[in-house]
């Protein structure tokens, strides 16, 4: 489980093998066993002795800043695996096969997208022509990606050309199905200007700090990427791999949306947009949790959602030095 600190003021202890919550009023312990990673989203104390006995238990702490972005992690200093593998990173990104690798990434995200467009659509027949519009617009983008050809060097802006557009078509349809009052033109980032955004940028941050993990304890290197160059202190790698597990939190919010569990009052009006308060938060979180708890085939196993992640940076980090 995730154990999430989202109340001003929390403290975070550890007590035998639990850590111990105080929350305003209330007191309560979790197992270290039944924990696998603590995020912190607003001000709160936690002791060393805390930290110490999460590190040693392979717990990251996370710290997400209010749009969900992760500016900080507590972990081991240890990096996953050989060094070989962040060599052949290196090495793989200026090779065809980091473009395979790159472009596959890509495949992903749009096969996911486009599934779940079909998704949408079953139950909502007034709406099927207007969908099956945008699923062709985006399996067109997608024929063109699979035409591509050569290395990253040569094909990296074609890429995220081809991306970006099926991308567009993508959220337009979100925007089609959504509740009138909740309807967005279009992405919008830090900060989101509508709430549909808000709830969906948070959930990115999230999912973010997962992957960063995922890579760590792989051996990857979260900051060589093969999409996203490098620039000073920038996860590219994290920004690259991402793309496959957005459908994760776009399930997630539009789900949310569907049941009418949003309300204005989990956003807080902020320069130039919204900001998601402790009561969006709280909702973001255990929707996306039980999301992420939920377990699908993977290579003929039921896995967890939230365990494909590592499973697949595995993938990766073999795959780089067979």
């Amino acid at each position: 489980m995730q154990l999430v600190i989202n109340s001003h003021g929390s403290f975070l202890k550890k007590n035998h093998n639990c850590f111990l919550i105080k929350n305003e009023d209330k007191v309560f312990e979790v197992s270290a066993d039944k924990v696998e990673s603590i995020l912190i989203t607003t001000s709160a104390t936690i002791t060393t002795d805390a930290i110490k006995f999460a590190v040693e238990s392979n717990i990251d702490i996370v710290f997400l800043d209010h749009f969900g972005d992760p500016y900080g992690r507590v972990w081991h200093s240890k990096l996953g695996s050989t060094t070989l593998i962040r060599r052949r990173q290196l090495e793989v990104a200026e090779q065809k096969k980091g473009f395979e690798l790159a472009r596959g990434w890509i495949e992903t995200k749009m096969n996911n997208q486009i599934d779940f467009l079909k998704d949408l659509k079953k139950n909502r027949p007034e709406q099927r022509a207007e969908l099956d519009a945008y699923i062709e617009n985006i399996e067109r983008m997608k024929v063109q990606l699979l035409e591509l050809d050569g290395t990253l060097e040569e094909k990296r802006g074609s890429i995220m050309g081809i991306e970006g557009m099926a991308s567009r078509y993508y959220f337009e349809a979100l925007s089609f199905i959504m509740p009138e009052k909740w309807k967005f033109q279009s992405r919008s980032r830090n900060p989101a200007v509508d709430g549909f955004n808000c709830l969906l940028n948070y959930g990115y941050g999230v999912l973010y700090s997962m992957v960063e993990k995922a890579c760590i304890i792989s051996g990857l290197d979260p900051y060589v990427g093969f999409m996203h160059t490098d620039n000073y202190n920038k996860k590219s790698l994290v920004f690259d791999l991402i793309e496959m597990y957005r459908i994760h939190a776009d399930r997630t919010v539009v789900n949310l949306f569907s049941k009418r569990q949003v309300k204005e009052e989990y956003f807080d009006s902020i320069p130039n947009g919204l900001s998601l308060n402790k009561d969006g938060k709280a909702l973001l979180i255990q929707s996306l949790n039980e999301t992420l708890d939920q377990s699908m085939d993977y290579n003929g196993r039921n896995v967890k959602i939230r365990n494909i992640l590592e499973h697949d940076c595995h993938k990766i980090a073999n795959s780089l030095i067979k």
